[in-house]
């Protein structure tokens, strides 16, 4: 789990570790964001990770598809 910095909001501070992710391709162009997943690893609530993917999506850095999932984004360069 992360160590969370108290004076900042525990979703801008996962936002930034996907958004370093998605920059460093480690999530690559069509890479799943699994809400769960993200739940899971940074011990938070879902509403919380729903934070972090609307934020991303508004972005543009991911897409969601009903029924299926929250993507990344093809990146522009």
């Amino acid at each position: 789990m992360m160590d969370f910095d108290p004076t900042r909001p525990k979703w801008t501070q996962i936002a930034d570790v996907v958004r370093e992710r998605i920059a460093s391709g480690q999530y690559p162009t069509h890479f799943m964001i699994s809400e769960v997943q993200l739940q899971q690893e940074f011990g938070v609530a879902r509403l919380t990770v729903r934070k972090v993917t609307r934020t991303l999506r508004e972005e543009g850095l991911i897409v969601t598809t009903p029924g299926m999932g929250s993507f990344v984004a093809k990146q522009e360069k």
